[in-house]
């Protein structure tokens, strides 16, 4: 199943805030995955910032071919919120 991102939002120390079409929506924090050699280019947090949605793939995207799977954030939220309720 494709799910789609309709909002997304930078916050404080290299989270996401997400909302998806079906209404799931909550924070993943990115801090290890920034501290990782491939994606170094968004290690400062004013770049971190200036986050998008790719109107094409859906996925998130920062530009210069560094972007996250839509479907992997949304498992990764899901799993939390699944989590949440035991």
């Amino acid at each position: 199943m494709n799910h789609t991102i309709t909002e997304c939002r930078a916050e404080g120390n290299y989270t996401l805030w997400l909302r998806f079409d079906d209404g799931l929506e909550g924070r993943v924090y990115l801090g290890d995955l920034v501290s990782t050699m491939s994606y170094s280019a968004i290690s400062d947090e004013a770049t971190f910032s200036r986050v998008a949605i790719d109107p094409v793939s859906n996925a998130v995207t920062w530009g210069g071919g560094i972007n996250l799977d839509p479907e992997l954030l949304y498992r990764d939220l899901a799993t939390k919120s699944q989590a949440a309720l035991h």
